[in-house]
């Protein structure tokens, strides 16, 4: 029988800490459970000593998420044990992974400590998180530039103090497959105990190798695998996990190994976190981008059509696409509607959910002939993650042209009350988001906007996505409209409601902290 491989998803903490990603703990539970539906094995969900809101975003998680061990990072310090502790002890299933750096690098430079030290150190936080927690992973930061004898010392310390998984991450990306296999392979050989413990791997994607690296590492004897939804993470990111489960699955023949992860899941999981993060998918992505499953060639289209295993390796279906998408229309049902979220995987909507999403459906068919697939997924994604609307856009109104100023008025409803202003700008969009910052009286620094077409056609829904910082701290929000100006105002309305929710919420701010 083949064995299995544990998917230890990280989009929560490390995907989070890619630049420009935040998010508020409802767009997080929204995540956790569409990660749970996956079949993740091990969720973590966030680095609680970093801040206030990551502390209450995993405690939230750990209280509501009950299928997959939930685990929080910790340093190898004793207050980062304890806030990961408090954190997810409620969870059905919990576990503490910390971690310390090992190679000599950043021992030398970043740790300031003895080697001596930092294997004291790691048996000590590993004795007592295990004091604590049933479970409890160790990560040797930049495990993969670590010198192998000092590498297998501090894996057998920890092992001896009572750590459960063993991780080695390839902090830096900087392993190449055959080198990493054989790191795997000579900690498998020279490790005392490392049978009675699970060994993971965690590998980012700087020379674009981290999934390559991953699964090199399991034919050398890992059996955990450390990766987030779509690549997300610091820097160049991490090892894909639609990418690592769908190479396990369709090249089962050569690995023989299985996992847990409802693959089916896998495209509309990958949407809601792109949705979500602000994060677009390149078309090229493999697996979950818009061209993994399409043919232009010919040659290739001619070859589908004959047989589709000549050039697709694996179906859309496998991950969740449909083959022909059901057009809806303005004369379309509720119970068409509603038969349409369930094909879409749309299960756990609640009737006042349907309702509005019903009813969102009815204004768009209005506006537009047909009513896509990817339409009803927008207005879905919109509808999900919900923060107070303390500003609501009631009306605007645009004035532009290539030989005008552009200038913009708006209205903005705010706790019953309504202000209306006019701006100018370089272009309309410039023109309504100043508009939009004098009604509600705040400076903003707009680090990222952009905007999209959903679908195709002259009436394409248009997705806008808008990325602000406000006192050190990035908001990132999302509207959608057939009209791209009406759909970037409520984007930017939507990243400011995101911002004082915040704000009422945390009003001291975060504090960051650097993490494997």
């Amino acid at each position: 029988m083949a064995d299995q491989i544990v998917i230890f998803d990280t989009t929560l903490r490390d995907g989070e800490q890619s630049p420009g990603i935040s998010l508020n703990m409802q767009e997080k539970l929204e995540i956790a459970k569409q990660l749970e539906k996956l079949g993740v094995d091990v969720m973590e969900a966030g680095f609680p000593i970093s801040s206030k809101g990551d502390f209450e975003g995993v405690r939230a998680i750990a209280r509501q998420i009950r299928k997959p061990v939930i685990t929080a990072l910790a340093r190898a310090v004793q207050k980062d044990i304890d806030r990961a502790w408090e954190a997810v002890e409620e969870a059905a299933k919990s576990r503490i992974h910390t971690f310390i750096a090992t190679s000599d690098i950043h021992m030398k430079y970043k740790l300031r400590m003895e080697p001596e030290e930092v294997i004291k150190r790691a048996a000590d936080m590993v004795a007592y998180a295990k004091s604590l927690c049933p479970q409890v992973e160790f990560s040797p930061e930049d495990g993969s530039r670590t010198r192998p004898e000092f590498l297998y010392q501090i894996l057998e310390t920890v092992i001896r103090a009572g750590a459960d998984v063993l991780n080695i991450p390839d902090t830096v990306g900087y392993s190449t497959p055959d080198e990493f296999g054989a790191l795997i392979r000579g900690i498998r050989k020279n490790v005392k105990g490392i049978d009675n413990v699970v060994l993971s791997v965690h590998c980012h994607n700087d020379l674009g190798l981290a999934v390559a690296n991953s699964l090199a590492a399991i034919e050398n004897g890992a059996r955990q695998l450390e990766c987030t939804v779509n690549g997300l993470g610091e820097r160049a990111g991490n090892a894909a996990l639609e990418e690592l489960v769908m190479a396990l699955r369709t090249r089962k023949d050569f690995y023989n190994f299985h996992t847990n992860i409802e693959t089916e899941q896998i495209y509309r999981t990958s949407s809601l976190i792109s949705s979500l993060t602000g994060v677009h998918i390149q078309p090229n992505k493999a697996v979950v981008g818009a061209n993994a499953f399409a043919h232009e060639s010919g040659i290739h289209q001619h070859g589908i059509m004959t047989n589709r295993e000549t050039y697709e390796i694996m179906t859309p279906e496998s991950i969740g696409l449909k083959k022909s998408q059901m057009v809806l229309g303005k004369h379309s049902g509720r119970h068409a509607f509603e038969e349409r979220l369930q094909e879409l995987g749309f299960h756990q909507l609640s009737s006042e959910e349907v309702n509005e999403a019903f009813q969102k459906f009815k204004d768009l068919a209005d506006k537009k002939k047909y009513v896509m697939d990817s339409d009803i997924e927008a207005l879905i994604s919109t509808e999900l993650v919900q923060i107070p609307e303390t500003l609501q856009l009631e009306y605007f109104h645009i004035t532009s042209g290539n030989s005008l100023i552009s200038t913009s008025t708006v209205r903005i409803a705010r706790e019953g009350q309504v202000v209306e202003e006019a701006a100018c700008g370089d272009g309309p969009i410039d023109a309504i988001f100043h508009a939009v910052e004098r009604a509600t009286g705040m400076e903003i620094t707009l680090k990222d906007y952009r905007i999209r077409a959903i679908t195709s056609g002259k009436d394409a829904l248009g997705e806008g996505t808008v990325t602000i910082e406000k006192n050190k701290r990035i908001y990132v929000g999302r509207g959608i409209s057939t009209d791209i100006i009406e759909a970037s105002a409520k984007a930017y309305i939507n990243a400011i409601n995101k911002m004082i929710y915040d704000m009422s919420e945390y009003p001291n701010g975060d504090m960051v902290i650097e993490a494997i």
